[in-house]
C-alpha cells in the first residue's frame, strides 16, 4: 500500500543557463636562459665599448694639451723684481715661443730675451720703443718720438726721476725696459736688443695663484 505521505521524486528544474569564459593565463613564456645571458652580455659589451671611446678621446685631448704646451708655450721662473707689480720674485709664468713667427713684436709686450752681453742669461722686460723711434726720459716720463707715453703699469714708487736720452733705436732692434724702474737692469744700460734675441712672450702666469691670469697688457701700453 502505497505511503500517502510519500510523495514521487521529480527532477529538479533546469537551472538557466550562465555563460562562464574560461580562464585566460596571459603569463609570458619565460625566455631561456641563455637568451637572457646573451642579452646581459651584449649590455656589457656595448658599456665597454663606450669606455674605451671616451677613454680614447680623454687621451687624446691630454696628448694635444701636452703637445701645445711643450711646443708653443714654456714655463718659465722670474727671477728678481724688475717686472714689479705686474710680476713678482719666483713667480712662474707661460711664454709663447712661436707668437713672433707669426706677428710683429709691439709696443707694450713683455718679452723674454737673451741677455746681450751674457747669451747664457734670459731678461724679461717690457717693449717701449720700436726700430727707427726716439726714446727720451725726462725726469722719469717717457718720450716716444716726442710723446709722452701713458704708462699706468708704473706705480709712482717705481719710478726712476734721472733723464735718459734721447736716443734712436736701430733697425731690426727693440729698446726695453723693466716696470720697476729704480731696480732694473735693460735697455738704459745695455742698450736695444737685436730682435734675433727675443724669443718669447709672457702670456700667463699660473703660480702663485693669487697671480693667476692672462698677462695681456700690450693694447693698454700701445696708447701714447
Amino acid at each position: 500500500m502505497p505511503n500517502p505521505d510519500e510523495r514521487p521524486l521529480t527532477p529538479p528544474a533546469n537551472p538557466p543557463d550562465v555563460a562562464v569564459e574560461p580562464a585566460v593565463h596571459s603569463l609570458q613564456t619565460p625566455l631561456p636562459l641563455h637568451t637572457v645571458l646573451a642579452g646581459n652580455r651584449d649590455r656589457q659589451l656595448h658599456l665597454r665599448h663606450e669606455i674605451r671611446v671616451w677613454t680614447r678621446d680623454l687621451l687624446i685631448a691630454i696628448g694635444l694639451a701636452l703637445i701645445i704646451i711643450i711646443f708653443l708655450y714654456q714655463p718659465v721662473k722670474v727671477e728678481g723684481t724688475s717686472m714689479a707689480p705686474l710680476l713678482s720674485d719666483q713667480e712662474r709664468i707661460f711664454i709663447n715661443k712661436f707668437v713672433y713667427r707669426f706677428e710683429a713684436i709691439h709696443r707694450g709686450d713683455v718679452v723674454v730675451f737673451w741677455y746681450p752681453l751674457d747669451r747664457s742669461k734670459s731678461f724679461i722686460k717690457r717693449v717701449i720703443a720700436l726700430p727707427g723711434e726716439s726714446v727720451e726720459i725726462r725726469q722719469g716720463m717717457v718720450y716716444v718720438d716726442g710723446q709722452q707715453l701713458k704708462e699706468s703699469y708704473v706705480p709712482p714708487q717705481y719710478e726712476d726721476l734721472s733723464d735718459y736720452g734721447p736716443v734712436r733705436v736701430p733697425p731690426n732692434m727693440f729698446f726695453v725696459m723693466g716696470d720697476h724702474r729704480i731696480s732694473s737692469n735693460d735697455s738704459r744700460v745695455f742698450g736695444p736688443v737685436p730682435s734675433r734675441f727675443i724669443y718669447g712672450r709672457a702670456v700667463f702666469a699660473y703660480w702663485p695663484v693669487d697671480h693667476f691670469g692672462s698677462l695681456s697688457t700690450t693694447a693698454e701700453a700701445q696708447e701714447k
